[in-house]
């Protein structure tokens, strides 16, 4: 058997290839463009992607593909139509950065809450030295157990960040895009509520009809002006633009975002614009790659593959 890896820079330097090693051959290319793939799969029996496009242009050269293996949970690089004509088999890989992207949530939010850059830098430009005072009140900060947080996709990352919040002491409040039924020990609202009634709202939602654009300059001016708004689901759930506004008026207080609508972000980002730099933290799409999180991942692309073959 053969295993190609087509964008392995995407799973770190660090990952481990032994499983893969004992099912057959393995090649890696960091990354590929999609005029590279039909070269580098023509005799792959097995190919592991994770943004790299799966299609009729890149993949009709290659005659032993047999599956096609998604190294993260989104499978909208596939064009699963051409795969069912060609009966090539496809898997993704779910529930391996559940702790990873609620870990990087809070992380985020306190950043962001507490004023950690500002506290940082008072610190380390001497400020704090030359103080008479032992402590120093620049950015006044709430504790959890006093807020409302709200959340935007209740699926195991959002119950998880649900659960956390809940043993801070948080209310917590969720809302769902698609109109699913509500779920047993959580306090589903519409739309309205979450926006108006959340000082906190995370989204850890899908991109989907639903989603899509739906954080935008209505939603935005339906929130509280102290908000902080957390995106680790998909980036065009936001319309940047319009946040940027919002963060430049002052309409909600501040943003952290993991995931962005083009990635990695392009010269004309409207993120670039919002002036007030301690108002967003933006993080490189990292939220799930803990080192933990990437090998329970590569241990259940290997597990698929095995699957798929006994």
């Amino acid at each position: 058997m053969k295993i190609v890896f087509l964008d392995a820079d995407s799973l770190g330097n660090d990952a481990d290839y032994s499983e893969f090693k004992q099912l057959g051959e393995v090649i890696k290319y960091p990354l590929s463009s999609p005029w590279q793939v039909p070269e580098r799969i023509e005799d792959a029996d097995v190919i592991v992607v994770n943004k790299v496009p799966v299609n009729e242009e890149t993949i009709s050269l290659a005659q032993h593909l047999k599956l096609v293996c998604v190294s993260a949970t989104g499978t909208n690089n596939l064009d699963k139509d051409y795969l069912d004509r060609r009966k090539i088999a496809w898997r993704n890989a779910a529930g391996y950065s559940t702790d990873s992207v609620a870990q990087h949530t809070f992380a985020m939010l306190f950043y962001l809450m507490e004023g950690l850059r500002y506290y940082d830098d008072y610190v380390r430009d001497g400020s704090y030295a030359n103080s008479p005072l032992f402590t120093h009140f620049g950015i006044p900060f709430h504790e959890l157990a006093n807020v409302t947080w709200g959340i935007l996709g209740l699926g195991a990352i959002g119950r998880k960040v649900a659960d956390i919040a809940k043993a801070f002491g948080a209310r917590v409040i969720y809302y769902s895009a698609s109109g699913a039924p509500a779920q047993k020990g959580y306090e589903q609202v519409d739309f309205d509520t979450l926006l108006s009634e959340s000082d906190i709202l995370s989204v850890h939602a899908p991109l989907n009809e639903y989603t899509e654009n739906l954080m935008n300059a209505d939603a935005f001016s339906k929130m509280k002006s102290d908000a902080i708004l957390l995106n680790l689901g998909r980036g065009p759930i936001i319309n940047e633009a319009d946040l940027a506004d919002a963060l430049n008026s002052g309409r909600i207080r501040a943003a952290g975002l993991d995931v962005l609508c083009t990635e990695p972000m392009e010269d004309d980002c409207p993120l670039f614009h919002v002036k007030d730099k301690s108002r967003l933290l933006i993080t490189p799409h990292v939220a799930w790659a803990a080192v933990e999180a990437r090998q329970k991942l590569m241990k259940i692309v290997a597990e698929n593959i095995r699957e798929y073959f006994r």
